[in-house]
């Protein structure tokens, strides 16, 4: 692990924040093509949900960004915040564009009426909360300090 002085400039993340998700949905699409289907049965309700579920996710991206640029701070998970955001989604998660990431993550999902993206969550979640949240959380804290602490001790990491 880096040190705390390193930490303050920028998060030391393992993973591209999408690419767990990518990989997943490639995975679950090989295995769907490949004769191994694990159907979701949803049933009529497949597409309504699967829209909601994605434009709900890709609403919440729009909004996180909008409130990045407005706070002109970054949203690359390898470079350093210039500024804490703790308005906007920030004020219902801290992670709201990853809150984002699983509801489209989740559409996908019921769209395809495949259970392998449900098979492969545990694995996700695992790896973006400790390959790039974890990451995140330890550079916000060196850079921020008990505005950030405060700030997590009032907002939930998800919802």
């Amino acid at each position: 692990m880096p040190s705390t002085e390193s930490q303050a400039d920028r998060p030391s993340t393992w993973v591209l924040p999408p690419a767990p998700y990518a990989l997943a949905w490639l995975a679950a699409w090989w295995l769907e093509r490949h004769g191994h289907g694990l159907p979701l049965a949803l049933g009529a309700a497949a597409r309504p949900v699967a829209w909601l579920l994605a434009g709900a996710g890709l609403a919440l991206f729009a909004w996180t960004l909008a409130t990045f640029w407005r706070h002109h701070t970054t949203v690359n998970p390898y470079k350093g915040a210039a500024e804490l955001c703790t308005g906007g989604p920030f004020a219902h998660s801290r992670n709201p564009i990853y809150v984002g990431d699983w509801l489209i993550y989740l559409g996908l999902a019921a769209g395809l009426q495949s259970a392998w993206p449900l098979v492969f969550a545990p694995l996700v979640w695992f790896i973006v909360r400790y390959g790039v949240i974890r990451h995140e959380e330890a550079h916000l804290e060196a850079k921020f300090g008990d505005a950030y602490r405060a700030y997590r001790a009032r907002v939930r990491r998800w919802l």
